[in-house]
Parts: C-alpha cells; structure tokens; sequence
C-alpha cells in the first residue's frame, strides 16, 4: 500500500508496528507492517496477511492510526491531529460547532471540517487565528477573520438558482 506519511516522528514507521485501518465507514482492522520502502514521495508499507493486490484494495482510502499507547512525544505547541476530531471550535464566544474531521493539502495549515446547522464549513488550522487548546476539554478556541465563515458556507437554494441564471445569461 502507498501511504503519505502525516508523522513528524522519525522512523514511525518499522517492521512490526501495529497499525489500524480506520475505513470511512467506521469499521476498523488491526494491520502489521511487515515491509517497508519509499517510492516517489510515498511510504509503500507491506502488511502481515495482505498478500495480494484484491487484498490490499479493501484498505484503500482508510486512515491508518497508530495506537494512543505508541504516540511518541510531542514538543511544546503541537498536538495530534486526531485529538482535534470531537473538539468544539468557538469563534471567541460563539459556538460554530464539532470538528467531524481535518483535511491536508489545501495549504500549510490543515483544515478542520466543522459540521453545523447543516452547513460544512472548512477553517484553516492555523496559529494566527488559534487563541487557546484544550484537548482534554475538548474545545478549540480561535479568533476567525471577518467573513471567513461565509465566503465557504454552502449555498442557499436561491443563491444557486441566481449563479445558475447568470451562467445561463452568459452563453
């Protein structure tokens, strides 16, 4: 399997560690590395019992987590991405809502996906807007720039209708 790595600890990953394979639907399996090499800016990881292609295709688009017991430790000011999952983003004191997920390759920062009131919003994770962390607590507390919640808030019905009549026009 082709992974890319999102591990700032050198050598994470070796023959022997034991991994899970969190699949989007939820369902989980326990994996082995029994191989690995790079190629072409990916990490190729051989598990234990995954001995053919058909075999290795089920794992595809699954995250692979390291157990909590096999965290290496982190330097002041940074945190585990999956420790932000189940947060609460406030935008000073209002509330926005759960972080459900967090995204990479938008740019530097990797972006947390907070689902409320029906709307997905996308907010940089980014340490000029983060005031404070509290990952026990479970809240993420930042100071967002003025409109950044509404230039990625999803469309109403008729501000689609009104984007689709000026394409219309546009012909």
């Amino acid at each position: 399997m082709a992974v890319e790595p999102h591990s700032d600890v050198p050598d994470r990953f070796q023959a022997g560690l034991k991994l899970s394979a969190l699949a989007a639907n939820g369902s989980r399996r326990e994996l082995e590395v029994e191989g690995l090499w790079p190629h072409k800016g990916f990490l190729i990881l051989k598990f234990a019992g995954v001995d053919s292609i058909s075999d290795a295709e089920a794992l595809r688009g699954c995250e692979l987590q390291v157990p909590g017991s096999a965290r290496g430790e982190l330097e002041a000011g940074w945190t585990f991405i999956s420790d932000l999952t189940g947060c609460v983003l406030y935008d000073g004191e209002r509330e926005i809502g759960p972080v459900q997920d967090v995204r990479f390759g938008a740019g530097e920062a990797p972006l947390l996906v907070v689902k409320a009131e029906g709307k997905e919003y996308e907010v940089p994770f980014a340490e000029a807007f983060l005031k404070k962390l509290d990952v026990a607590g479970k809240r993420i507390e930042m100071a967002l720039p003025e409109g950044l919640l509404q230039i990625n808030a999803p469309l109403r019905d008729d501000e689609k209708q009104q984007q689709g009549a000026g394409k219309a026009r546009r012909k």
